[in-house]
C-alpha cells in the first residue's frame, strides 16, 4: 500500500467536522463559541475537555490530551494513524488514495487477497476455538490451562484455543473449501515433497490479532514432546512480527487509557498478568524489540516498561531495547527496565508475589538513563585518561540518534555527572561544539539579549498566537523567506508555517496541526491553540501580528548589519550594496 497523500488528508480534515466526530462518542455540551464534555481520557467529575469548532481542535485542561478528528479517533478508539483516516474517510463515503507505483487494479487484488487470508485466519481460529471445547483429547488442553490458574474469562477474551494432534484436521476442516488451497499462503499448513500437513499440532493456540482486531497469525505452546516448545506462524502478507505485538489488541480493548505498557517476552506471561488484572502487557512475536514496535507503542501511551530476565543475556536483549528506544526519546517520553530474579518469568512472578508487588516492581524499574549509566560503569575505567576516551567514542554514536530537545540535554547532564566533567565540556568532547546552545526550550533566545532584544522572542511567540486565532492573517505577512537567515529560535516554525498558510489557504487549525503531528514543533502550536486568547478583535489581531513581524524582521536587520560590520574590510561590492539597503531598511521601520 503506498503513501497517503498530504493533500487528501488536508481536504478530509476541511471536510470533517470534529464536533461531530466526539459527540457520537462522548455527548457534548454547548458553552459560548465551544463545546464541553468531561474529559474521556482521564477521571473527572467537572468537565474540562473542550472542542472548538472554529479551530476544529480538542483540548483537556486536566490533562493535557489534545489533538484534531485523526487524533481524538487514534487516542479514543485506539487506531492507527492509517485506520482512523479509514475511519473519517468512511463516514464521508470516500475512499482514500494511495501514491507509489503499484498500479490501482493490483492493489484493489492486493487488498483482495488479504481480506481473504484475514477471513480465512478467522475461520481458523474459530476451529481451535471449538476443538477446545469439544475434541475427545481437549481434556489435557483443559487441565493445562486451568493449572496455569487461567478462567474461561480470560481464555475468551484472547480467544484462546487447541489444535489437536494429528496432522490432517486443520486441513479436513476445510475439505471441500476453495480456501483449503490458502491455508499455506497463511502460514497454517506447511507443503511439502507434494504433501500437505497441519502446522500447529497438540498445541494451546494464542490468536494473534492486529490492532484492528483482524486475525493476522497464530502462536502455539506445545502439550507433548514435540520441538519447538512455542511456534509463531511464519510471515505472510498479513502477518509481519517485527512489527505486530501480541496482546496489543486485548490491552486496548481493555483499557481505554493506557498510561504504561509492559513489554514481557511469552503469550503465557502476556496472558497470566491479565488473569491477576495487568492488562497492559504485550509480547513480541520471537524477535527482538524493533524501533517499529516502539513507535506504535507510543502513539498510545507515553511509559513502556520492558521485563527481561537479569541474567546476561536479558541485558544484552535490554542493551539492544535502549539502543532502538533512543531515537525516539524526546521531553514526555519514558522508557524503563525491569529485571526478574533468577529463575523468574513474569508469569511465576506474579502468582508468586500477587499484583500490589509486581506493580511495585514495575514503580522501582530502573529508568533508561540509569540502566545506561550503569552498564557504562561496568565496560568504562573513569579513572583513566584512556576510559574517559572509550566513554566518549561509545556513548557518540548513541547519543547522536536522541533528537535534540529537553530530553538529550537531560541525558547528556546524567551522562556528565557520572563521568565528573562539565555538561559543556563532555558536549564539545561528543560532537565539537557547544551543548548550552541547544539547551534553550523552543522560543527561549540563544544567548541573553540585551536592550530592546528581549522583545523578539516574544515577538515570535505574538506571531504563532495570532495565527492560532486567525490563520488567515498569513496572507499579510508578505514573503516568510526573508526571516530565514534570522538566529532566533522559533523563526523557523513561523517562517514555515506562514508559508504552509500562504499555500494552502482556508486549512482548519486541526489541519496545520497535522503537518507537525509528532513533533516538538506541533507540540508547541497545540499548547498555543488551548490558550485563552487575549485579544479576539480582528483589527487589533492584524495590527497585532504585523507589530511583531516588525519587531522580527528589526532583529533579522540587526544581525545581518553587524555580520556585515565585521568584516567590512574584506566586503564584496555585492556585499557592501546589501549593507546599505540593511541600513536603509533599518530607518524605514523605525520611522514608520
Amino acid at each position: 500500500m503506498g503513501r497517503i497523500p498530504q493533500n487528501f488528508i488536508d481536504d478530509l480534515l476541511s471536510r470533517v467536522d470534529l464536533v461531530e466526530v466526539v459527540d457520537a462518542r462522548v455527548p457534548l455540551k454547548k458553552a459560548g463559541r465551544e463545546f464541553t464534555a468531561c474529559c474521556p481520557f482521564h477521571n473527572e467529575k467537572t468537565p474540562s475537555f473542550t472542542v472548538s469548532p472554529a479551530k476544529q481542535f480538542y483540548h483537556c485542561f486536566g490533562c493535557g490530551a489534545h489533538g484534531n478528528a485523526i487524533g481524538f479517533l487514534m487516542a479514543y478508539e485506539h487506531l492507527e494513524f492509517v485506520d482512523a483516516i479509514e475511519s473519517l474517510a468512511a463516514g464521508l463515503g470516500v475512499t482514500v488514495p494511495r501514491e507509489g507505483p503499484e498500479p490501482r487494479a493490483g492493489a484493489e487484488r492486493r487488498s483482495s487477497d488479504n481480506q481473504a487470508l484475514y477471513d480465512l485466519l478467522e475461520r481458523a481460529g474459530r476451529y481451535f476455538r471449538h476443538q477446545l471445547k469439544n475434541h475427545p483429547e481437549r481434556a489435557r488442553a483443559v487441565d493445562y490451562l486451568q493449572r496455569r490458574g487461567l478462567s474461561g474469562e480470560i481464555a475468551r477474551d484472547f480467544g484462546i484455543g487447541y489444535a489437536p494432534p494429528g496432522w490432517q484436521h486443520l486441513i479436513g476442516a476445510f475439505n471441500g473449501q476453495p480456501a483449503q488451497g490458502r491455508l499455506a499462503e497463511a502460514g497454517l499448513v506447511i507443503e511439502a515433497d507434494g504433501k500437505r500437513y497441519d502446522r500447529f499440532r497438540d498445541r494451546i493456540m494464542f490468536p494473534i490479532r492486529d490492532s484492528r482486531g483482524r486475525y493476522i497469525g497464530f502462536g502455539g505452546r506445545v502439550l507433548g514432546d514435540d520441538t519447538p516448545k512455542y511456534l509463531n506462524s511464519p510471515e505472510t502478507p498479513v502477518f509481519h512480527k517485527g512489527r505486530e505485538l501480541y496482546g496489543f489488541f486485548e490491552a486496548r480493548q481493555a483499557l481505554r487509557d493506557l498510561h504504561r505498557i509492559l513489554v514481557v517476552e511469552g503469550y503465557m506471561d502476556v496472558v497470566a498478568l491479565a488473569q491477576f488484572g495487568i492488562r497492559y502487557a504485550v509480547a513480541t512475536l520471537g524477535t527482538a524489540v524493533t524501533r517499529e514496535h516502539l513507535e506504535r507503542l507510543f502513539r498510545t501511551t507515553q511509559e513502556v516498561v520492558f521485563c527481561f530476565d537479569g541474567d546476561r543475556a536479558g541485558r544484552d536483549a535490554a542493551w539492544r531495547g535502549l539502543e532502538n528506544a533512543l531515537p525516539l526519546m524526546r521531553e514526555g517520553y519514558q522508557v524503563r527496565f525491569m529485571f526478574l530474579p533468577e529463575g523468574e518469568d513474569p508469569d511465576s512472578l506474579v502468582r508468586r508475589i500477587g499484583k500490589a508487588a509486581f506493580e511495585d516492581l514495575l514503580e522501582k524499574a530502573l529508568p533508561l538513563s540509569q540502566f545506561f549509566i550503569d552498564q557504562l560503569r561496568h565496560e568504562v575505567d573513569l579513572g583513566s585518561l584512556d576510559g574517559r576516551a572509550r566513554l566518549v567514542e561509545k556513548v557518540r554514536p548513541l547519543l547522536a540518534t536522541v533528537p535534540e530537545g529537553i530530553y538529550r540535554h537531560l541525558l547528556l547532564e546524567r551522562l556528565a555527572e557520572f563521568a565528573r566533567v562539565a555538561p559543556d565540556q563532555l558536549g564539545w568532547l561528543l560532537d565539537g561544539r557547544e551543548p548550552a546552545l541547544r539547551r534553550a526550550a523552543l522560543y527561549r533566545p540563544t544567548r541573553e539579549p540585551r536592550g530592546k532584544r528581549r522583545s523578539a522572542p516574544s515577538a515570535v511567540r505574538h506571531a504563532l498566537s495570532h495565527l492560532v486565532l486567525a490563520p488567515e492573517l498569513a496572507a499579510r505577512a508578505g514573503d516568510p523567506s526573508r526571516f530565514s537567515g534570522l538566529r532566533l529560535p522559533g523563526v523557523r516554525l513561523l517562517a514555515d508555517l506562514i508559508d504552509l498558510l500562504q499555500r494552502k489557504p482556508g486549512l482548519s487549525w486541526g489541519a496545520v496541526l497535522e503537518h507537525w503531528r509528532g513533533t516538538d514543533e506541533g507540540r508547541h502550536l497545540a499548547r498555543l491553540a488551548a490558550e485563552e486568547p487575549l485579544i479576539e478583535e480582528p483589527e487589533l489581531l492584524e495590527d497585532e501580528f504585523l507589530g511583531a513581524l516588525q519587531i522580527i524582521e528589526r532583529e533579522f536587520l540587526r544581525q545581518r548589519r553587524e555580520e556585515l560590520e565585521e568584516r567590512f574590510r574584506s566586503l564584496s561590492e555585492a556585499e557592501k550594496l546589501e549593507l546599505n539597503q540593511v541600513m536603509v531598511r533599518e530607518r524605514a521601520l523605525r520611522n514608520a
